[in-house]
């Protein structure tokens, strides 16, 4: 009995240690996510430059060099120009790679009058005409995407073609914007805290009060939220890091301390677009363009999961013409050029002609 005793314990201890250490390396992945990220970034040798306009804005942005065809990449809200990391190593096999950050993001300036699309998009080509000097294909995702289709339709002799990563098109204008996740889950969190006393990091009121938390696990979410909080006390010089839940849902706090909370409320009240409207942008762009578009997804209540519909996606490659080629991938997941390398390096690749 006494050796059937023992040989228990030792199944259950063995047991708790295979758990413990499942649960280390579990943890130690999350907290260390950004890693894959930075080495990516040292092996293809990108430096990080700045450039200063005329009129005094500053862009900072990432380079590969070689002597490949050019390729602007433009980050979504919340990103910097490091979010395309890991697409890097493939890209400069055939582009000369550059990467902004746009307005109220990481390096570039933070200045609340510079962000619109057409002040932005007008300063980046800018930075095309003057920095790069040669045609060149530009790549957006997300509202980087509406900024891409924006330099695409009106940059002039130095935009070869144009990559729009699942831009949230027509809503950003306003089309359901309100019944839309990005409002819901962004913007309108963004907003109500930028009104609030801001007793709490954003990172704690956004979990405390996101619409995927209320919508998956609304009972555990103020104990996120609280952990959060703690960790900011604990570490306010460094990104939140939530190593029991996965990096997939707090991922994009690691740019938020380079993030300026006033870009977003020109969101949410739909300034951003400054008087033009996304049709108008669209029917404009006349070199080859490649939009692709994240699966459709709603919610049980009808809330798309989702940047844009299918028929949205749809009537803005309808607006373009026949010189754009719609690709939609396998499910939602917003950030395709993670979520699907090779569909996007394929896009991209598409336009090397």
């Amino acid at each position: 009995m006494k050796k059937v005793l023992k040989i228990m314990a030792i199944v259950i201890i063995s047991l708790i240690v295979v758990l413990l250490i499942a649960l280390g390396v579990y943890w130690h992945h999350n907290m260390h996510w950004y890693d894959k990220y930075q080495k990516a970034l040292d092996k293809v040798g990108a430096e990080e430059k700045k450039f200063t306009l005329p009129n005094g804005n500053i862009i900072n942005y990432g380079e590969v060099k070689n002597d490949k065809p050019a390729l602007l990449l433009i980050h979504g809200q919340m990103g910097i120009w490091e979010d395309y990391a890991l697409v890097m190593l493939e890209l400069c096999k055939n582009w000369h790679i550059y990467a902004v950050d746009v307005y109220g993001h990481g390096g570039s300036s933070h200045d609340e009058s510079l962000y619109y699309i057409d002040v932005n998009g007008d300063d980046i080509i800018t930075f095309i005409n003057e920095v790069i000097g040669e045609p060149t294909v530009v790549a957006g995702h997300s509202n980087g995407a509406l900024t891409a289709a924006y330099i695409a339709a009106y940059g002039g002799e130095n935009i070869a073609g144009a990559v729009l990563e699942d831009p949230p098109v027509f809503s950003t204008q306003g089309e359901g914007w309100e019944q839309s996740f990005a409002y819901l889950d962004t913007y309108k969190n963004l907003h109500d805290y930028n009104n609030s006393d801001k007793t709490e990091c954003w990172e704690a009121y956004y979990l405390r009060n996101c619409y995927w938390g209320q919508l998956f696990m609304k009972d555990s979410m103020p104990k996120i939220a609280d952990y959060a909080q703690s960790y900011h006390e604990k570490h306010p010089d460094e990104p939140v890091k939530i190593g029991f839940m996965p990096s997939s849902v707090w991922y994009i706090f690691q740019f938020a301390q380079e993030y300026d909370l006033a870009y977003g409320e020109h969101f949410y009240d739909l300034t951003w677009n400054h008087g033009l409207t996304h049709e108008q942008i669209l029917s404009d762009i006349d070199v080859p363009c490649v939009y692709i578009h994240a699966k459709e997804n709603t919610a049980e209540d009808g809330t798309y999961l989702c940047a844009a519909s299918r028929e949205q996606a749809e009537r803005a490659v309808s607006y373009i013409g026949d010189n754009c080629r719609l690709i939609e991938t396998s499910d939602s997941d917003h950030i395709i050029h993670t979520a699907h390398k090779d569909d996007y390096i394929n896009a991209v690749d598409s336009l090397l002609k």
